[in-house]
């Protein structure tokens, strides 16, 4: 199932500095970032083998998991957030706000093979 990660943030009088390491296994291998999403609805998938790491750099959106036993809503409004989603979480994202930006850095490089469409039954929430 996804976990949502404190990522460290070290603030002074100059600013904050989040950091992002040791969070996904292996090297980062795709970075990819989504926005001008309003009203939209993104994803609709999970992986073979795919592990992603979400961060909401601006702004906020909310992220729905099914990994099939599960299923839960995050909301991503912080940049100190970081939602991982494991290659089995069916997920969809959606109700950015304007403005919103989505980061989203990938253990895997971009495969069309390693997409599954097919949604889990729906669980109890």
């Amino acid at each position: 199932m996804a976990r949502l990660l404190e990522l460290s943030t070290f603030g002074s009088d100059t600013g904050n500095l989040t950091v992002f390491e040791k969070i996904l296994p292996g090297p980062i291998k795709r970075v990819f970032f989504i926005y001008e999403a309003e009203n939209s609805l993104r994803a609709g998938h999970r992986h073979y083998k795919a592990a992603h790491a979400l961060v909401c750099l601006n702004g906020s959106c909310r992220v729905y998991i099914n990994d099939g036993n599960t299923e839960q809503y995050y909301v991503l409004d912080n940049p100190r957030k970081c939602l991982i989603v494991e290659p089995k979480d069916w997920h969809t994202m959606d109700q950015f706000t304007k403005g919103a930006i989505l980061l989203v850095l990938s253990n895997e490089y971009y495969d069309k093979a390693d997409y599954i469409y097919e949604k889990y039954e729906t669980v109890a929430v």
